[in-house]
């Protein structure tokens, strides 16, 4: 998923996974330059940035070395440098407000630092407001809708999920002076904020150039070494070094091979291949300030100079930019048959067309709901499911309560090993009845559930019904958890009372 959970590492510690990289002029301005880099996959409403790290948008400037089997991009020139750090959570003191919030600070180019809160809608300036910067929680831009072993077409996998954002907003002509070259390069990188002498650390965590250098490309050979955490720790704008080069051309060979035969034709001869393996080792997303960049120009200046012809475009990535389809039919059939449109039309949300450019935070409540219907009378039912205490479900393996009576808590170790907590927040024994809030357990916040028992013919009825909010883990994997908790649960009972 783009550049989403790219590898053991970053899986491990989400706050330092970079998701996605864009570069795209202001579309009310073409003189102000947009780059945004995205982190945190599955932010949920209350992500935060980590203070152990340094998030950053690095600008080259780029030129066509080759075209046709030829094609090569070259890096040169000093970077131009936004360098983000942010501090701890600190309790605001507010009536009403969050109960802490996160501060930090970017480092231009210039060197002057401009200090951050987290959140901020209308963002920073600099001191002479030439650049402006926004860091937050916002809806997650990217969208894909394929199962890729099979390509089967499905819905967005990534529906109603949030990440943290960085947007920077520029002035072309301060930092971008088109007499010396309109042709850049861009990368983000998440790296160690500090390194104590001696010590072993890593030289980056994570970094993301084009959409899905790692994901897409070097993780899809069938039982193949994970190459993704060496991958991230290459410097971008820099020459792989020469005992890893084979290895990445090797690994980016076989890919693209692999997506050749999708369509059980043969559309990349093997000079071609050849020069879009050198094109990819070459990591950065190219954007030209004098072309208009626009939805449909994610890669062209690439493949146009892999075709050998003139790139018409300004390339780079706008934030609605059908980014996997675009990729996935160039990977398939170099753009010469049909266009491979998944289930996936549009992020949840479109982007914006004013700053912050990315959407606001997705905070719309999910909901979750399953019912059976029993031979049991309800009050037979209810004796069961109504006790706060009760093992009933299948998936409990130990439970111990703390407390009695409303607000009393329950701590559940279920049969793979995990813990959950619970309160109980109403009991109506009267209409059979209970009410919870789930504390921990499922990587969803808030999460309320009711249970309820009502006559159904000679028998019974009960539902399970939660609503909830994804954090920390996308959407269809925390539906998942949900869907197979409550429906293994209540699947028991049916077994039992029939």
């Amino acid at each position: 998923m783009s550049d989403h959970i790219d590898g053991p590492r970053t899986t491990a510690d989400p706050s330092i996974d970079l998701t996605d990289l864009f570069a795209f002029t202001n579309p009310s301005d073409p003189k102000r330059l947009v780059l945004i880099a995205d982190a945190f996959p599955f932010a949920g409403e209350t992500g935060v940035f980590s203070n152990a790290a340094s998030y950053s948008i690095i600008v080259r400037r780029v030129r066509v070395l080759g075209l046709g089997v030829s094609a090569k991009f070259e890096s040169y020139g000093d970077q131009i440098r936004f360098d983000f750090h942010f501090d701890t959570l600190k309790p605001t003191g507010l009536p009403g407000a969050n109960p802490a919030s996160q501060t930090g600070s970017c480092t231009l180019p210039t060197g002057e630092v401009v200090p951050l809160v987290v959140g901020e809608e209308q963002g920073s300036y600099s001191k002479d407001r030439s650049i402006r910067l926004f860091a937050g929680v916002r809806s997650d831009p990217f969208y894909i809708g394929w199962v890729l072993n099979n390509m089967k077409s499905v819905p967005n996998y990534l529906q109603d999920d949030n990440v943290m954002g960085l947007v920077v907003e520029l002035n072309i002509d301060q930092f971008f002076p088109a007499s010396q070259g309109t042709m850049f390069g861009v990368v983000a990188e998440t790296t160690p904020r500090q390194r104590s002498s001696g010590s072993l650390v890593v030289p980056r965590y994570d970094w993301v150039g084009r959409p899905e250098q790692t994901n897409f490309i070097l993780n899809v050979i069938p039982d193949a070494i994970d190459l993704r955490d060496v991958w991230n720790q290459q410097t971008p704008f820099q020459r792989i070094s020469d005992d890893l080069a084979p290895l990445f051309q090797k690994r980016l060979h076989d890919s693209f091979e692999l997506w050749d035969k999708r369509d059980g034709e043969t559309n990349w001869d093997p000079a071609l291949l050849n020069a879009h393996i050198n094109v990819r080792l070459d990591d950065f997303l190219v954007f030209d300030i004098s072309k208009p960049i626009t939805n449909d120009s994610l890669l062209e200046i690439e493949k146009s100079t892999i075709a050998g012809k003139p790139y018409t475009t300004g390339g780079g990535r706008t934030i609605d930019a059908n980014c996997i389809d675009i990729l996935v039919t160039y990977l398939i059939n170099r753009d010469q048959g049909k266009f491979y449109q998944g289930g996936a039309t549009q992020a949840t949300q479109p982007g914006l067309s004013v700053f912050p450019y990315l959407a606001p935070p997705n905070k719309k409540m999910l909901q979750f709901s399953h019912q059976v219907d029993l031979l049991a009378k309800p009050a037979e039912v209810w004796s069961l499911v109504g006790q706060f205490d009760s093992t009933w479900s299948p998936l409990i393996a130990s439970l111990r309560t703390t407390g009695a009576g409303l607000g009393q808590l329950r701590e559940i170790e279920t049969v793979d090993g995990k813990t959950i907590v619970e309160r109980l927040d109403s009991l109506d024994t009267a209409n059979k009845t209970l009410t919870y809030t789930m504390l921990s357990g499922v990587p969803a916040k808030p999460y309320t559930g009711k249970i309820q028992v009502v006559p159904s013919g000679a028998g019974s009825r009960v539902t399970w019904s939660v609503n909830y909010r994804p954090s920390g883990q996308g959407e269809l994997l925390v539906r998942l958890i949900i869907q197979t908790l409550i429906e293994r649960s209540l699947n028991a009972l049916q077994e039992r009372f029939g």
